[in-house]
């Protein structure tokens, strides 16, 4: 019995582990083990090829498959075409695996000849010239069946780019294992992110530096936007001269030829093979040096001196949606009114012309298809055409007519940023896999840095938040505040820090309001420590404010059928003094709640604590789902907000998404993506009480999930506001917008719009 116990728990554990391999492995987690590159032998009569990715690219490791042979580009045919011929592509380049091939031209349609066509490869093929196929060039297929792959982002160790086309240089892109910028002064060694260094390729396993007698502006350009850096500058070069002479540099065989607007080295061609001296030091050159600079977010602020007094001009483009700095929808500002992009020829160029302008490096992935959420409002852009260059993406050209797009398709991206070393001070131990765990800090303690817990006293969701952005793991799903069931490290059982108060769009917790040196936790730390749980998507909660303007309304309704509604506190506290034959005027209006994010809105509540109300007739698992509140013009509370709970179902779905959530017997509540959940004027305490009101001008405001109970991808758009307008005997609702949907000018024309924006905890 006991070997068949310990194969069946064995095969349990690699289960496990295949579970999240998918999601990659945090620091902390060692990688499995990955074989060596050795040179393919290659027998004198395979024919010899070099192999790029090409085309209308989301990523630089994919894209149209071309060939080059007898000096011509040309493509493959998707008969046939499978994931191993994928896998000999990509390894051939020098990616450690394919994720998956695209057949019927997805990256646009390729030009010269078809040079493959019935491919069989079986994935172990050192080349595709290899794999049996109809022959090279003999193909009856046109180019609009052109092949196209993903390859993975890791590389082969120790891979060497074997140029068998010595001829042809000029025509093959940069294929080399890795890429830095290495910091050479003492006085940048000490700086994050690093922004002036040599620039090295890894190639066979070893760094090497590249010779500049051939380097241009451009190819700095480009090397600094893989670093995460908008732009690059002049440096002083005599300091490199004597560092260069001192120590013997080892060059790279080839030179580099960037255009300028590549968002990454592997899609520069490269440049004609240096030529090199006895001393192997480059003829009349030196080592390339770059010199990069910072967006505002990552540069280093000088603590001494006095800023010119400016107004920060208000941008036209912003990211929403994203785990993680430098990611998101992109919306852009027209007219006073934030709208999306559709994603029609959404690519690479044009998703860098927006991360560069928000102050990042170029783009690492353009996302179609609302990757990162639905944006609300308008489309104001379509079939987006961007040289690169542009200092914003308002100035490339577009179709303004945008009539079959809708949010389905917006255009989202993930930026390049600044490597902070912010993943290395911080951990997650014990957990059951690495998105979750015990949070655990390096912090420095009498003169050296030591590994401790948080104290878990008003530990919640937004701390979590700025956790797991920190650590690269997506969203929070739970913010724990104790954690007996994940032993973490015992030497790191010490509270080390506490008081933490995040806003949420913190990039590190360090960055967080805390005690600092002068600790104060009563429930220490070890089993009572902060934790939490992260996941890659979260849902988006979005109020539909046209429903709320269309369906206000005012209803005097007599106390004696309030009853039910009184004794759940959904009238104004004045009501019990008054007798059971008068009346109440209430401010009526439906709310349609509509989730626009990436995973279903589920409470936090477990069903076992969930609470029956009789005026719904049904559970509530939220004790306070959303607030209604009325304000005076200058932010002043003057209607007692309904802190209303709710039922959460699915009421209405887009098209071709089914109902998963309902309220009835019992069942299970939530918001099912691309699902809303409506609760209609007509039912009991979906109002506010203006009993006592006087006659005015007021902001009305219902926000959404206030107590960041459940996490959401973007908390911005909780709030929904309007303009009230009530003369004693009619009200008017108008000017409804969601928190954020307009530029700063038009919503500071709602005073106390950001005034009364406070944190509910």
């Amino acid at each position: 019995m006991l070997p068949c116990c310990a194969v069946f728990l064995l095969v349990l554990l690699k289960l496990g582990h295949a579970q999240y391999e998918h999601l990659g492995y945090p620091p902390g987690y060692p990688d499995p083990e990955q074989e060596h590159y050795t040179a393919p032998q290659l027998a004198p009569d395979t024919p010899r090829i070099q192999l790029r990715l090409a085309g209308d690219k989301r990523k630089h490791n994919e894209g149209r498959v071309e060939v080059f042979y007898n000096g011509e580009w040309g493509t493959v045919c998707d008969d046939d075409f499978s994931i191993h011929a994928a896998q000999v592509v990509c390894r051939e380049l020098g990616y450690l695996e394919a994720v998956s091939w695209s057949p019927s031209s997805k990256y646009g349609k390729g030009e010269g000849p078809i040079w493959f066509d019935n491919l069989h490869c079986t994935g172990k093929e050192k080349t595709l010239a290899l794999c049996p196929s109809n022959g090279i060039g003999v193909s009856d297929c046109k180019h609009s069946e052109d092949v196209g792959v993903v390859c993975s982002d890791k590389r082969i160790p120790g891979f060497k780019f074997i140029n068998t086309l010595p001829n042809h240089v000029e025509n093959l892109d940069i294929q080399v294992e890795d890429v830095r910028i290495r910091a050479i002064l003492s006085s940048y060694r000490k700086r994050i992110p690093v922004t002036e260094g040599y620039v090295e390729v890894k190639d066979g396993g070893k760094w090497k530096q590249i010779c500049n007698t051939e380097w241009t502006q451009f190819n700095s350009r480009v090397i600094c936007g893989m670093f995460g850096f908008p732009g690059e500058r002049k440096y002083n070069a005599r300091v490199y001269k004597m560092f260069a002479r001192r120590r013997k540099p080892t060059y790279w065989d080839y030179s580099v030829n960037c255009t300028g607007n590549e968002a990454h080295l592997s899609s520069c061609k490269l440049g004609q093979t240096t030529a090199l001296k006895s001393n192997e030091s480059c003829s009349g050159g030196l080592p390339v040096v770059v010199s990069c600079v910072p967006g505002r977010a990552f540069a280093p602020t000088p603590m001494t001196g006095f800023r010119k007094a400016f107004r920060q001009e208000q941008p036209l483009v912003r990211l929403r949606g994203g785990a993680i700095v430098g990611e998101g929808r992109v919306e852009v500002l027209k007219n006073g009114e934030w709208g999306t992009i559709c994603d029609d020829n959404w690519n690479l160029l044009s998703a860098t012309v927006v991360c560069r302008e928000l102050g990042f490096g170029t783009a690492k992935e353009a996302l179609s298809g609302g990757r990162l959420g639905q944006g609300m409002g308008p489309v104001h852009m379509n079939e987006v055409e961007c040289s690169g260059f542009e200092k914003s993406i308002t100035e490339c050209f577009f179709n303004k007519e945008a009539v079959d797009c809708s949010h389905e398709e917006d255009a989202a991206v993930r930026c390049n940023v600044p490597a902070m070393g912010f993943q290395e001070r911080l951990r997650l131990s014990g957990g059951r896999n690495p998105y979750e765990g015990r949070v655990e800090v390096l912090m420095e303690r009498n003169g050296s840095l030591v590994w401790g817990t948080v104290c878990s006293e008003g530990w919640g969701t937004m701390e979590a938040m700025v956790v797991c952005r920190q650590l690269g793991l997506g969203f929070a799903s739970n913010a724990f505040q104790e954690t007996w069931y994940w032993p973490g490290e015992v030497s790191a059982d010490a509270v080390v820090m506490s008081g933490v108060r995040c806003s949420g769009t913190e990039m590190s917790l360090s960055h967080c309001l805390h005690h600092g040196d002068h600790l104060s936790c009563s429930k220490g730390g070890g089993r009572n420590a902060a934790g939490v749980s992260c996941s890659e998507t979260a849902p988006d909660l979005v109020l539909n404010p046209q429903v709320v303007e269309q369906t206000t309304y005012m209803e005097d309704r007599p106390m004696f059928m309030l009853q039910c509604a009184y004794e759940e506190n959904c009238l104004s506290s004045t009501s019990s003094q008054v007798p059971a034959n008068s009346y109440r005027r209430l401010l009526r209006f439906s709310s349609q709640i509509h989730n626009n994010g990436q995973s279903d809105f589920r409470p936090k509540a477990g069903r076992h604590s969930w609470v029956w109300h009789d005026c719904h007739r049904h559970y509530h698992s939220m004790e306070v789902f959303t607030i209604y509140d009325l304000f005076s013009l200058n932010g002043t509370k003057v209607a007692e907000g309904h802190k209303a709970s709710f039922c959460l179902e699915d009421s209405e779905c887009d098209e071709g998404i089914e109902k998963r959530y309902e309220c009835a017997n019992f069942g299970e509540q939530g918001i099912t993506v691309g699902c809303w959940d409506t609760y209609r004027h007509d039912i009991d305490c979906q109002w506010i009480d203006i009993t006592e009101l006087k006659p005015g001008d007021y902001i009305f405001q219902i926000n959404i999930n206030p107590n960041y109970e459940v996490p959401e991808s973007d908390y911005s758009n909780n709030i929904m506001k309007c303009r009230c307008r009530y003369d004693g005997h009619r009200v008017w609702m108008y000017s409804c917008h969601n928190g954020g949907s307009l530029s700063t000018e038009t919503e500071q024309t709602f005073p106390g719009l950001l005034n009364n924006q406070v944190t509910h905890r």
